[in-house]
């Protein structure tokens, strides 16, 4: 069965921060995953589906498997066949939701309203990497690591702290964009939806740019260090931030890392260290940080479409592109490293 099309991550308007936050992911999967938070309307499926691209290699894409609404225990976890057990001497496994994600993207769609057995199962396989299942004295185990992605409405309820900390980066998409920007993306949703293989074919260069940056990244990243003074950097501003245990530093600082492995930095920088530090302490700070600190990190909205002159971050735009928003300095999404 041939998979549908997906919109190119490349051909969404806006939303950069949001964007860096998966590239990030892409580049190091180790950082644990993007809760995607914002009303309806904002693309947060689209956008997270679009992570599928930036993984692997063209010959080998990691799995990108979606939790279905209302799944089941049973649908996660996977199920033991007693009968094939008690007839064979050996247990019969069917794999669930979190097998098939393994070495891949597991992706929670409205994650907040998951039901709390499922939660847990989460919590549970998220932190040991290992899926066990039980039933009548038998069991199995197998490996479940994998990227998690959520999306959200927090107009529809709270995540439980547990889960929200699971979370490696969290970004919000809570602006409305401007005209331009609007007619901008009805457009480009408008002609995929026309003509979803002729849309992905024009977009193509820029989509592939992308994904090579990111392969060109994950190369590059364990020659750069986890020095010690991008961590004094944060551990600093996380205990400005009041945040509660560790996971936030050790997530800030992969997270600077594989920053400065996307602008193709050998080693981390300052710049890195602020360009991702609303990502990681969005969801952790319990006080504001000090006034004294800067708001670096990239606006995540999507309120704003590409800069002047129809070269976006995002590569090299199709002569009918409209222009928007400011260009950032830091990253520079139009050039390869």
């Amino acid at each position: 069965m041939t998979e549908p099309l997906q919109f190119p991550l490349a051909a969404v308007v806006g939303a950069d921060g949001l964007k860096l936050a998966l590239c990030l992911t892409a580049i190091d999967p180790k950082i644990g995953g993007v809760l995607i938070e914002g009303p309806r309307g904002m693309a947060k499926s689209t956008l997270a589906r679009g992570l599928a691209d930036l993984l692997g290699s063209a010959e080998q894409r990691p799995p990108f498997v979606t939790l279905p609404l209302g799944a089941t225990e049973e649908r996660l976890v996977g199920s033991l066949d007693l009968d094939a057990a008690l007839g064979q001497g050996k247990a019969q496994f069917s794999p669930g939701v979190l097998a098939q994600a393994h070495g891949g993207v597991l992706y929670v769609d409205e994650v907040n309203l998951l039901p709390d057995p499922l939660v847990d199962l989460l919590l549970d396989v998220a932190a040991s990497g290992t899926n066990r299942i039980e039933r009548d004295g038998i069991s199995h185990r197998h490996d479940a690591r994998f990227v998690l992605i959520g999306t959200m409405n927090p107009e529809e309820g709270e995540l439980r702290p547990q889960l929200l900390d699971r979370f490696g980066l969290n970004v919000s998409l809570d602006g409305l964009p401007e005209p331009a920007a609007r007619q901008q993306i009805i457009r480009r949703r408008l002609a995929f939806d026309s003509d979803p293989q002729a849309f992905c074919v024009q977009w193509a260069g820029a989509q592939q740019v992308l994904a090579e940056r990111c392969q060109a990244a994950r190369q590059r990243l364990e020659r750069i260090a986890l020095d010690d003074q991008a961590l004094a950097w944060i551990t600093e501003r996380c205990f400005a931030a009041g945040v509660d245990g560790l996971r936030a530093d050790l997530v800030w600082l992969r997270a600077a890392r594989a920053h400065a492995a996307w602008r193709g930095s050998e080693q981390i920088e300052e710049e890195d260290v602020q360009a991702v530090a609303e990502f990681a302490l969005r969801h952790r700070r319990r006080e504001a940080p000090p006034s004294q600190q800067p708001s670096a990190a990239p606006s995540a909205t999507g309120a704003s479409a590409e800069p002047q002159g129809g070269q976006g971050d995002w590569g090299a735009l199709p002569p009918q592109a409209v222009a928007g928003g400011p260009r950032r300095e830091v990253p520079n999404w139009a050039k390869k490293p």
